[in-house]
């Protein structure tokens, strides 16, 4: 298989928050970058990224050729099943691979040169980068793109209020309550601003909670993108044209993408949140990113510094300071 010198391998699993975040810092490397999508067998897959006997065996038979020499000059990992193959990566490469791991890979981090874990995690130690939130690749760039690939959006009338709508998680319960909630705040904020709603759902939103939006919020300029079967995913698109977001509480991934718009984000929560969200929670309303009213004095864009901080440490070495 033919590759190109000075590699950069995002690795994930088939989970699009730990897509969107190693290709948003793999991309910021300014390195030519290999999507591997790549999923271990059991009893790997149960223990990972514990388990490294076995190497490449962890891998079925197909996805082998993918995870081969030449090693990359830098790989970047998001998720467990992916810090299993960054794991192994420094020995295979003997050292000649920087490994990056994104998110506590909950083992002890000097496994890897490089872990970024967001600092709600707790998680410390000399080589590990601590954000504010999750990475993304939200910069004026792309949200110009988004406008243009969605430009039916921008005839909607302003104010336009995107919605982002995750998933139930343990802890927080999306459910019939949660959806009138929601659709309560959704009707005020028109009933006083005037505009059009943009209610967008996610792989994990139950589709009972996002047909009961949609019937609660049929009367309101805009749309309720479901799945597939309203046609193109409108997601970039409600970001680039969004006066003002709202955001389901459970996703730290969705909630730092709509901080780093740069328009108001507001979140509606109808119970106590688990402890880890809810100190991202506060870390947000405290530097300012989250509230109900006022704009942020600047967007939350985070991975342009720690894409920065990471060239840094592999020209150190890996030994430059976090």
């Amino acid at each position: 298989m033919l590759r190109a010198a000075g590699e950069c391998w995002a690795i994930t699993d088939e989970a699009a928050g730990n897509q969107r975040q190693a290709l948003a810092l793999a991309g910021a490397l300014g390195l030519p970058v290999r999507h591997l999508v790549l999923e271990p067998r059991a009893p790997w897959s149960w223990l990972a990224p514990r388990l490294l006997a076995g190497g490449r065996l962890a891998l079925p038979a197909a996805q082998r050729e993918l995870f081969a020499p030449p090693w990359p000059h830098v790989a970047v990992g998001c998720g467990r099943a992916a810090a299993l193959f960054t794991r192994l990566l420094r020995p295979l490469s003997a050292g000649a691979c920087h490994t990056v791991q994104i998110l506590d890979p909950r083992i002890d981090p000097t496994h890897w040169d490089t872990v970024i874990a967001p600092r709600h995690d707790g998680l410390h130690g000399a080589n590990v980068l601590t954000p504010l939130g999750s990475l993304h690749p939200i910069d004026e760039a792309w949200l110009a793109d988004a406008r243009q690939a969605f430009p039916r959006l921008g005839e909607l009338p302003p104010p336009r209020v995107g919605v982002l709508l995750g998933g139930p998680r343990k802890g927080i319960a999306l459910d019939a309550r949660y959806a009138e909630a929601l659709s309560q705040r959704l009707r005020a904020l028109h009933q006083r601003d005037g505009g059009s709603v943009l209610v967008v759902a996610s792989r994990r939103t139950p589709a009972a909670l996002a047909e009961m939006l949609r019937r609660q919020l049929d009367e309101l300029p805009g749309l309720c993108w479901r799945d597939a079967a309203d046609g193109a995913n409108p997601y970039p698109g409600v970001l680039g044209w969004a006066d003002r977001l709202v955001v389901t509480p459970d996703s730290v991934n969705m909630l730092s993408e709509a901080c780093g718009v740069g328009c108001p984000v507001e979140t509606v929560v109808t119970a106590p949140l688990p402890s880890r969200i809810a100190r991202f929670h506060r870390a947000l309303r405290a530097a300012g990113y989250l509230a109900d009213g006022g704009n942020p004095t600047a967007p939350l864009r985070e991975t342009a510094r720690l894409a920065a901080q990471v060239r840094a440490r592999m020209t150190a070495g890996g030994d430059a300071q976090p």
